[in-house]
């Protein structure tokens, strides 16, 4: 079992690739764990006593208006990745900003949030991959806040239909891509009833088919 466990982990993160230590290290001292879907991870205002990363699954990390009633995605963390929210708090001693829940059933192996610091400290392919992974969150969330301000809910509606489906099919609620692009439900329901009109969509219960884009 803990030779499979290291197998998968070098397969998803290859900055542990020749370095066997490393990872006897990780397992010794990190927490295999599988959280069910919809399981909160974070809350807004948690400390963050561990770092996952994420075997299999994918978790939302997403910001919530005053009183809940909107929110947006900030993004999201799939197998091979952790959460830079998640090591930021860690490395400056700070509650975790935002919130962050589990999309599907995971798989994930938690590290102390001391052995992540002394990692981070000792090894150059650990802080080269966090880095790395900082850089990419940065440049997503740049353009997501370009999206926000700049461009029309339309344009981001049917960019984020396209992004999302698969053979032109986006099995999902109203409720969820409005939280996802951080406006409303009815907003979502009138612009895809609109769409649906001039025949770019076609809807059904939970799911929307691409005809036009």
């Amino acid at each position: 079992m803990k030779n499979l466990m290291a197998e998968r982990l070098t397969t998803l993160f290859p900055f542990l690739q020749g370095n066997a230590g490393l990872v006897e290290q990780i397992l010794a001292q990190g927490i295999h764990q599988m959280i069910g879907e919809g399981t909160p991870i974070y809350w807004q205002g948690d400390n963050c006593n561990h770092i996952a990363l994420v075997i299999d699954g994918n978790i939302r990390v997403y910001k919530s208006s005053e009183y809940g009633s909107r929110e947006i995605t900030l993004y999201e963390i799939g197998p091979g990745e952790t959460c830079i929210l998640n090591a930021s708090c860690i490395l400056s001693n700070i509650a975790y900003p935002a919130n962050a829940i589990a999309l599907t059933s995971l798989d994930v192996l938690l590290l102390p949030a001391k052995l992540f610091l002394q990692l981070m400290e000792q090894n150059v392919a650990i802080r080269h991959f966090v880095f790395s992974l900082l850089s990419q969150r940065l440049t997503a969330v740049m353009t997501l806040l370009e999206d926000v301000v700049f461009n029309r809910m339309d344009e981001r509606l049917l960019e984020y239909l396209i992004e999302k489906s698969a053979d032109d099919l986006l099995e999902t609620t109203h409720q969820a891509i409005a939280n996802d692009l951080g406006t409303s439900r009815e907003v979502v329901s009138r612009l895809l009833k609109d769409m649906e009109r001039k025949g770019r969509v076609s809807l059904s219960r939970n799911s929307i088919r691409l005809l036009q884009y």
